[in-house]
């Protein structure tokens, strides 16, 4: 079963589609401003994707990261149109050499073909827009964001997804996602476009709540190993036991991996 919902924003345009229904994580929003298309969807959506990219002349496609789920549908999409995705420079090394996608990740999104993604320029615009593009890793190396100041927008990748992480992917790394999490709270945005989530409004404040959250569990977890407990027992104190996904994707996304990292917060640098 697949997920499907198109919807309107003010004067944008999104598609929902996933191949499983199991929450937000497992369905993914391609959003279009304009004739901008932001990310392309997992590439087993392309037959849901495809019509929303035809519905009106595209121009432009803006790439914020690497990962199967924003990327799969990339090179479809430059072979259909002409239009030749645009990305953080990392982002256009990695999709030019590929990547690994672990099984439970291929299962829910599919596989993700080479693509040749174009460095972005210095001077990105929607329309006349101006857009500002925030490099933010942590969730990956190459993550960027995409803010429409005069708009108060911010195309937040995976930055947010949720006020509160219960579970962590092993190449996530906390410390660096809370520095660009506290980047990007520099800024002044009031809606957050997240492909997983969805539109947020009052995106400030649901942003600043996320990293006071991994503010306090890291502070929670180090106070934990300071009276002698191992991580796993953290883990179990904090967070409970561990779900299904993370035993099915071998714990590669797990509460554990949350636990570990949050240990090496440096807790005064982000106070």
């Amino acid at each position: 079963m697949s997920v499907l919902e198109s919807f309107s924003y003010r004067d944008l345009d999104a598609c929902r589609v996933g191949r499983v229904d199991l929450g937000v994580n497992t369905s993914f929003v391609v959003y279009r401003l304009g004739d901008t298309l932001i990310d392309t969807g997992p590439s087993n959506q392309w037959k849901f994707v495809k019509p929303f990219v035809q519905e009106k002349p595209l121009r432009q496609l803006l790439l914020t990261h690497h990962h199967e789920d924003h990327s799969g549908n990339a090179g479809a999409i430059h072979r259909l149109t002409g239009v030749q995705p645009l990305a953080p420079k990392a982002t256009v090394e990695i999709l030019q050499r590929g990547f690994r996608i672990p099984p439970i990740q291929k299962f829910i999104w599919g596989s993700a073909d080479l693509a040749e993604a174009a460095p972005l320029p210095e001077r990105i615009t929607i329309g006349n827009e101006p857009v500002t593009p925030i490099f933010t890793p942590g969730h990956a190396k190459d993550m960027t964001c995409y803010l429409l100041r005069e708009r108060g927008w911010l195309f937040s990748a995976d930055l947010y997804i949720a006020n509160y992480l219960k579970l962590l992917r092993s190449d996530e790394h906390i410390p660096t996602l809370m520095d660009s999490i506290r980047r990007v709270l520099q800024e002044d945005f009031e809606v957050i476009l997240c492909p997983h989530r969805g539109v947020v409004e009052n995106g400030q404040a649901r942003l600043r709540e996320k990293y006071d959250y991994l503010l306090d569990l890291s502070e929670r977890a180090q106070l934990l190993r300071v009276e002698g407990k191992d991580p796993l027992e953290i883990t179990r104190q904090l967070l409970g036991k561990e779900s299904a996904m993370s035993v099915f994707s071998g714990y590669n996304f797990s509460k554990r991996n949350l636990i570990a990292s949050c240990l090496e917060v440096e807790l005064e640098s982000f106070r």
